[in-house]
């Protein structure tokens, strides 16, 4: 799968006070959503480390994403896909420049086909929905970061598709 069969994507960028090796340390642990990820219960491993890295996140909600990894570079960043397993896939992009994190999500769902007919579905439903998502990831890293304590359960608000109350 590549960026250029998607039109829009959804960005977020972390500046973090720690240097790049510790921050590739964290994010490339095996369950490391664990650790800073709000809306995940559990991050069970199925294969670890590298380019075929598989692992699963168990949501709050009862939904249960599988992430396949597909390029992996060391102390840089990964990209995988993401989506119930065999459903479709979105490719999300993790990387480190500079002691800065940028996720970059590229989701399936009303992105591909044609532009015109599938921006306003985009915009209203999928765009907002996972702009309160990534920032949610982030500010999860950046309290793990700080603290060096899990985050909780919806510690930075609810979000209905991803959690429960």
């Amino acid at each position: 799968m590549n960026v250029k069969n998607f039109h829009w994507q959804i960005s977020e960028t972390l500046n973090v006070n720690i240097n790049n090796e510790e921050l590739w340390k964290i994010i490339s642990s095996p369950s490391n959503l664990e650790l800073f990820h709000p809306f995940c219960n559990k991050n069970p491993i199925i294969n670890w480390p590298g380019k075929t890295s598989i692992d699963e996140i168990y949501y709050y909600s009862g939904l249960i994403y599988q992430r396949k990894f597909i390029k992996w570079t060391e102390g840089v960043g990964y990209d995988l896909l993401i989506g119930e397993k065999d459903g479709p896939q979105s490719l999300v992009s993790w990387k480190i420049q500079n002691n800065t994190l940028t996720i970059t999500i590229y989701p399936y769902k009303y992105n591909t086909g044609i532009k015109l007919i599938k921006f306003m579905p985009y915009s209203i439903l999928v765009k907002p929905l996972l702009k309160k998502y990534i920032k949610s990831v982030m500010l999860g890293l950046e309290c793990f970061i700080k603290n060096n304590k899990r985050v909780q359960k919806n510690q930075f608000g609810y979000l209905p598709f991803f959690s429960n109350k």
